[in-house]
């Protein structure tokens, strides 16, 4: 057995947006390094049964416990609802250390169109899944003193935060608001041992992705941009994911890491 495979024995991870895509992956991650994970997502019954089965085969594996959480992890009654079943499942406090913010929820339309232009609910109601929410979660399992005495935030991420992509402006604004969030976040938030950063992770094949349009040529570009000749894979954001839970990451904060190969650079 690998010395480090226990090295997260009796903490946990929660995962927003844990059902695919990066947050999957940090699932698979951090489960065999024996963190237990409480996967949060919004999924129709069809989908939900595989997903548990995949979850449950991990923490099967890996022997730790994963808890899948089937609620609208916007809306404050989700919140509330799951702080409720996480103290009980659980029976301590500080014990978490980790959360992801993983949400891609958005709306994908241009800014001028004759029938279906990014109106400022759209972009408000992006912000707030793909950035400020974070701020929310992270002040309620505050308050509900889960965090481990040297906890990690962490939100995700892209290059479109500061570039054109067709399409795209809504998240765009949403990631631009959360680079400044995890600023400020790193700075208030450190007296209560949370160091806070963010993830770029370079072009990657997730079911989020698949959505914008042209994303085939936006792959395809990408393989030819990266000097290391792929784009990013999930496991490649999970691997730094992990890095960034370990004790000798205690001292990054309010940092913006690229994981993408040297993407950004070209």
């Amino acid at each position: 057995m690998d010395i480090h495979t226990k090295q997260f024995s009796g903490l946990w991870a929660i995962i927003l947006g844990g059902s695919s895509g990066f947050g999957f992956a940090a699932v698979e991650k951090l489960a065999k390094h024996g963190m237990n994970i409480a996967v949060i997502y919004r999924d129709l019954a069809a989908t939900e049964k595989p997903l548990k089965e995949r979850l449950f085969a991990i923490a099967d594996e890996t022997g730790v416990t994963i808890a899948p959480f089937n609620l609208n992890a916007l809306d404050t009654e989700g919140r509330r609802s799951f702080i409720q079943q996480f103290a009980a499942l659980t029976g301590k406090k500080n014990c978490v250390r980790l959360l992801l913010h993983s949400i891609a929820r958005g709306n994908l339309k241009p800014l001028i169109s004759d029938d279906n232009a990014l109106s400022i609910d759209d972009i408000q109601g992006t912000t707030y899944a793909m950035s400020t929410s974070l701020l929310d979660w992270t002040r309620d399992l505050l308050t509900a003193q889960f965090f481990y005495k040297d906890a990690r935030v962490i939100g995700l991420t892209s290059e479109g935060s500061n570039r054109y992509i067709d399409n795209y402006a809504a998240v765009s604004i949403a990631k631009a608001s959360l680079q400044s969030l995890v600023t400020y976040m790193a700075v208030e938030l450190s007296p209560h041992g949370l160091r806070t950063n963010l993830i770029q992770a370079g072009v990657t094949e997730t079911p989020s992705l698949k959505r914008i349009p042209g994303s085939e040529q936006l792959i395809e570009f990408s393989k030819q941009r990266n000097p290391m000749g792929r784009i990013t894979q999930p496991e490649d954001v999970a691997n730094a994911i992990y890095l960034l839970c370990t004790d000798e990451s205690g001292w990054i904060n309010g940092s913006l890491i690229h994981v993408d190969g040297g993407e950004h650079c070209r």
